[in-house]
């Protein structure tokens, strides 16, 4: 199969995809509800989208094409609404965090589709094991090489956004000492990780050849890498986030995204290259495991610094941006989150001031539908 061309598209626009947990109201356990649910949503009212995943106790639900933060905001909150008073008509509760606390794998059901039966049979008990959650954040680039440029560029700012998202403390019953555990799932896919650095959209295309020719891949879709391009949306994907117990907050990571891809794009402060690579593995574990308060290395000056801090200065330097985007207020709620701590750290602390593991679940599903 031939690399598709690159769909021209609007530099900056956005799109977010949530994929979110389904609960049981009595043991808040996942629950294979989700062709229930859809059926429920089959007539939504709104430009969003609404389709299954890999396993039948989640969902995934897409925004329309955005490019502030205030409609962003509204589409989502309007997705929340109608999502929650389906899932109230079948008795379902619906949760974000990158994982279920004490689901286990064993027990999820794989969504009756071709494409999901295939990834079955080909990876066996990991595709059950991919019943995590993920926020994923598209922004729209004019062409291929602008593409690839811009996810290089953004590779350094990858810990920031594992960091601000993680929601995935606790594994099958328990603390995993992890504030993002769900990566390390993703992470047990051969094609996860990092993109090849390539920087034209031809050389790419040589590379995709390549790999197709040896029947590793078949298409883009079998590409987990952290940020990926999708030429079919004329956009690159930022995959890395864990799903945020509130809509509000994956507005905020999109929108933090969207101004640091303009100052890059506008800007240029540096060049990526290949040696920015050289710390990207450690950056990125230091923010999968110490959540906010891990430490990552600059891979020009190879110096460290706080992770907090290294945020606190990104969003100064892309506050100008940030204002004619018109998504101030989602820079105020992210250096708010640095003070408050992340979503891992709130379940954490739930679960320490006496919550047993279902309640848990319960509170975190009344964040999310705003019960």
């Amino acid at each position: 199969m031939a690399l598709e061309t690159f769909t021209t598209s609007e530099a900056l626009t956005m799109g977010v995809e949530l994929e979110l947990q389904l609960v049981g109201t009595l043991d808040f356990d996942l629950a294979p509800r989700a062709q229930d649910l859809l059926r429920a949503l089959d007539k939504h009212s709104g430009a969003w989208d609404v389709k299954p995943e890999i396993t039948s106790s989640m969902i995934e639900i897409g925004t329309s094409i955005q490019r502030e933060h205030a409609p962003l905001v509204a589409e989502l909150r309007d997705l929340c609404r109608q999502l929650s008073r389906a899932a109230r008509k079948i008795n379902v509760g619906i949760a974000g965090g990158g994982t279920h606390p004490y689901q286990h794998w064993s027990d999820r059901k794989i969504y009756p589709t071709e494409r999901f039966r295939h990834l079955s049979e080909l990876y066996g008990y990991l595709a059950k094991q991919f019943t995590v959650f993920g926020q994923h954040v598209h922004i729209g680039v004019p062409n291929g090489d602008d593409a690839l440029w811009l996810l290089h560029a953004l590779s350094r700012y990858v810990p920031h956004f594992i960091a601000l998202s993680a929601s995935s403390p606790f594994v099958q019953g328990v603390d995993t000492g992890f504030h993002s555990a769900r990566l390390n799932s993703v992470f047990a896919f051969p094609m996860s990780g990092r993109a090849p650095f390539v920087l034209s959209w031809d050389a790419f295309g040589q590379y995709f050849d390549k790999m197709t020719s040896t029947g590793v891949v078949q298409s883009m879709k079998d590409f987990y890498w952290d940020i990926r391009p999708k030429p079919e949306y004329g956009t690159i994907e930022l995959r890395v986030c864990d799903t945020p117990l509130t809509v509000d907050k994956a507005a905020h990571l999109a929108c933090y995204l969207q101004s640091i891809a303009r100052w890059l794009r506008e800007e240029r402060p540096f060049e990526p290259d290949e040696d920015d690579y050289l710390v990207y593995t450690y950056n990125r574990f230091q923010a999968c495991r110490f959540g906010l308060d891990g430490e990552i290395v600059d891979p020009k000056t190879k110096q460290r610094v706080k992770l907090r801090d290294d945020i606190l200065r990104t969003l100064a330097r892309v506050a100008e941006h940030a204002l004619d985007l018109k998504s101030l207020e989602a820079g105020d709620a992210i250096r708010a989150l640095l003070l408050a701590g992340n979503d891992a750290s709130w379940l954490r602390a739930a679960h320490a001031g006496g919550l047993p593991m279902p309640a848990v679940v319960e509170a975190a599903a009344k964040r999310w539908m705003m019960a």
